[in-house]
């Protein structure tokens, strides 16, 4: 299959905004694809060449990519620079620069172009860097300029065509069984492998049949089961029933850990295998689990060595991304990973199962010591017990509690939010909204002091109906001059010169960037507002819902993708709330 037909169908994509039509033009690409190479391109219109846990990346900075368009071009590297700025793209200038160069005889195939990447990925050493521009190269001689275009934009991580995971399933489902019926089936399959290749290749070569009987595979991560929120003990066990399993929520990192006889692998929330940043946790898990094969979640939090007490999130930041010094760091900061779900024990799945037998599975599994210990649990149905435990809680230093259900159909939904799981936290005491997890979409230029940096940035919650980004507000304070300074650094990865096609927004920013950072913020309200398009038209006709007041904590959630960011509905949800109150 020629990748000409990726490159024609993307350029298609990017001239939409409209998911549905998105959807068509992958239902066309898949449609035309061979079964051997639809895992292929679901990766390639990911951005990527393996699903994230195996974070197998390209590895090529923009200054490799700079030599690479100047050897296919011929033309100077200082000339490739300038372009690049005028058009603002490396992509587009890369389609400009080889519209002069002959046309190859021999058009690029897909499998050529995707072998050529995964080389790339897989070159280190001594002459890597020489041998990945030369590669890149030779792809470049042969493209077309529209090919090129793609090409460039894959190799420096800005593909960003607005393609989320949901939109690709609805594709899927749409293409091999024709029609949209599948996707539910189609994404719990995904939920419980984090692989979207796999997916798309056990539909395409064995049917919806093995897709029904998807199980857990160990070593690839199921996506999360998320929590919805609600104010009152009260509300919380009308939702449940009337009674639930009240657990601490620890201010610390997710962590699910897969367990086999050939070790032991960590993952965290955003599906990283982050395994060589804890071998502190690896450890402890080895001593503290008794079974051949498992899969259990938990939260790992900091501990001070010297009071023993629970550190802030932040401190535990500090131990992410390390390659070096890590035996050091886990020294100086040491970790206790509190477990509260299993998913599987040897040999038998448990996400089906209701949630007091997965407690129950995973109690007889650990073997709680100093580094590894089960959630704190409370089973009542009395709201006033649900409160002491809050207070108990917060005194001890953790964010609040998680109510579960514990029903019949207390099962773990892979990757779905919903209220078998409901967040209780002290913030509904003090302030009229919880802290929440926003994605940064743009920005506006900083002036006075902040000249030469972001003034503000503008803010956005995750529409789970149109698998989108919904504007709720521009935040300026809670920055101090090194967060300030890190900004322009931090963002520039995601920069972009145009919305993006995920973002819904009425207000135009200086700046535009993918959608990927996340920042907790708090505020004082939530209001209407004629602006934001955050539960646009919901509340009232008209009007989207804003943060009055909002104020960044100091908090990179950078444990969070900008799906698994505060939802459109959970805003929603809570500004409903906060008018009970009144």
């Amino acid at each position: 299959m020629k990748y000409s037909l990726i490159a024609d169908a993307y350029e298609k994509i990017e001239e939409t905004t409209k998911r549905l039509k998105m959807t068509d033009l992958l239902v066309k690409l898949i449609s035309q694809a061979p079964k051997e190479l639809i895992s292929k391109i679901s990766y390639l219109t990911q951005g990527k060449l393996h699903p994230d846990f195996m974070g197998i990346e390209l590895g090529m900075a923009e200054k490799m990519v700079i030599s690479a368009v100047s050897k296919a071009s011929g033309v100077e590297k200082e000339k490739v620079v300038s372009e690049w700025r005028r058009t603002g793209d490396l992509g587009t200038t890369t389609e400009e620069l080889l519209k002069s160069k002959p046309l190859s005889d021999t058009p690029l195939e897909i499998l050529e172009v995707y072998k050529v990447f995964d080389k790339i990925a897989h070159t280190t050493g001594k002459g890597s860097v020489n041998e990945k521009i030369n590669l890149l190269v030779s792809l470049l001689k042969k493209a077309t300029p529209k090919e090129a275009r793609y090409l460039v934009r894959m190799v420096t991580r800005r593909l960003r065509l607005g393609i989320g995971d949901m939109t690709f399933l609805d594709a899927l489902a749409i293409a091999y069984t024709g029609s949209k019926n599948a996707r539910k089936e189609v994404e719990k399959a995904y939920n419980l492998s984090s692989d979207l290749g796999l997916v798309a290749e056990t539909l395409a070569n064995e049917g919806l049949d093995c897709i029904r009987t998807f199980k857990i595979r160990m070593g690839r991560p199921v996506r999360a089961m998320l929590a919805e929120r609600l104010s009152s003990a009260d509300e919380i066990l009308k939702k449940l029933g009337g009674k639930g399993a009240a657990e601490y929520k620890y201010d610390g990192l997710r962590i699910q850990a897969h367990l086999s006889p050939s070790g032991i692998q960590l993952f965290s929330r955003r599906l990283e295998n982050i395994t060589s940043q804890f071998p502190d946790v690896v450890k402890a898990l080895e001593d503290g689990i008794k079974a051949g094969q498992a899969i259990v979640e938990g939260e790992c939090v900091a501990i001070d060595p010297n009071t023993a007490e629970i550190q802030p999130f932040q401190v535990l930041t500090r131990r992410r991304g390390r390659k070096y010094e890590v035996e050091a760091m886990a020294e100086e900061i040491p970790t206790t990973i509190f477990l509260f779900d299993a998913l599987h024990v040897d040999g038998e799945d448990l996400l089906d199962k209701p949630y007091p037998e997965r407690r129950k599975a995973l109690q007889r599994i650990v073997n709680e010591g100093e580094h590894v210990k089960l959630s704190e649990q409370l089973v009542t149905d009395d709201p006033e017990e649900i409160d002491r435990l809050l207070v108990n809680a917060v005194e001890s230093g953790y964010e609040g509690l998680v109510l579960k259900s514990i029903g019949e159909d207390s099962v773990y939904r892979a990757g779905a939010r919903g209220f078998l799981w409901i967040k209780y936290k002290r913030d509904y005491k003090s302030e009229l909204i919880d802290t929440i997890d926003l994605v940064v979409v743009g920005a506006f230029a900083g002036r006075g002091r902040r000249a030469g940096t972001y003034g503000a940035l503008l803010m956005a919650a995750y529409d789970t109906e149109s698998d989108g980004f919904k504007t709720v507000s521009k935040l300026g304070t809670g920055f101090n001059d090194a967060n300030l300074a890190k900004l322009p650094k931090t963002l520039k990865p995601y920069k972009i010169d145009h919305i993006h096609p995920r973002v819904d927004s009425q207000i135009e920013a200086d700046y535009w960037f993918a959608p990927t950072v996340v920042l907790e913020v708090i505020g004082a309200e939530l209001t209407l507002s004629p602006s934001h398009t955050c539960g646009l038209n919901i509340v009232r006709e008209g009007a989207g819902l804003a943060i009055r007041f909002p104020r960044f904590t100091g908090k990179w959630r950078n444990d969070k993708s900008a799906e698994d960011a505060t939802t459109v509905k959970e805003i929603v949800d809570m500004y409903k709330s906060q008018l009970k109150k009144f």
